[in-house]
């Protein structure tokens, strides 16, 4: 599969965003103007989940790069809840700096230490948009972690009830 170069978004308060994707290589770049550039790397090696863009949720795997400077990447497995396919960036007052949690079937929340900054969503065809909480002030440090995890790990989970189901379903059959 060839690498994938996403429309640029559109974004409301930071303007262009540059969003490259490699899932074959497991390299996922953003940038934009005035952006830090952010990649998260996919260990060379790693056997390929197909529902994860980026190819594995497995932290040890994965490393991410935010204007330079590692920063640590801390994926949840993704299984019978909402919530556990959060994804935490850093370190932060809550034990993480960056949190981006499902919040619907197609969007998740982005907070900085607990607080909401914006809700994301990834289509699936390229196209990532992020709409920012108001009366926040998001920074570009925030947005390229935001887009660089929205299209890493896509966004929204099916509801708790359906994921449930789903693995009663799949022991079964």
């Amino acid at each position: 599969m060839p690498p994938i170069a996403y429309l640029p978004s559109d974004d409301p308060l930071f303007g262009t965003v540059d969003v490259g994707l490699d899932h074959e290589a497991g390299v996922l770049v953003v940038a934009g103007d005035g952006l830090p550039r952010a990649d998260v790397r996919r260990v060379a090696g790693t056997p390929l989940e197909s529902h994860v863009p980026i190819g594995t949720r497995d932290p040890g795997r994965l490393t991410m790069r935010v204007d330079s400077a590692a920063v640590s990447l801390r994926p949840a497995k993704g299984f019978l809840t909402r919530r556990s396919y959060q994804v935490d960036v850093g370190s932060g007052t809550k034990g993480y700096g960056h949190r981006l949690v499902p919040v619907s079937l197609g969007s998740s929340r982005l907070l900085r230490d607990g607080a909401p900054l914006g809700v994301f969503t990834s289509t699936g065809d390229g196209i990532v948009t992020a709409e920012w909480e108001t009366g926040t002030a998001p920074s570009p440090y925030d947005a390229s972690i935001g887009y660089a995890l929205a299209t890493a790990f896509g966004t929204g989970a099916e509801p708790m009830w359906k994921l449930t189901l789903d693995a009663v379903l799949a022991v079964w059959f």
